[in-house]
């Protein structure tokens, strides 16, 4: 019979990976008020827009599949 070896698994540091945590957030650039203010204008403003395409695609769409069961309906 093969002896199994046991395979130990790292103790996981937590104190460890706090600390490295917390000095990759020290060199994060945080957004000041007015840059996040104007990305967030920028997103609703283009979600709008995305929407009023998506809205407008969709009336023309039913127009046309009503127009075509009329055509063959009768």
């Amino acid at each position: 019979m093969a002896e199994e070896k046991k395979v130990q698994k790292p103790k996981k540091d937590r104190g460890k990976w706090f600390r490295e945590m917390r000095s990759e957030l020290k060199k994060v650039v945080w957004p000041t008020g007015a840059v996040t203010m104007k990305n967030t204008g920028i997103v609703l403003l283009c979600s709008l827009c995305v929407g009023a395409c998506i809205w407008i695609f969709d009336a023309v769409a039913v127009m046309a599949v009503k127009l075509l069961i009329s055509l063959f309906a009768a």
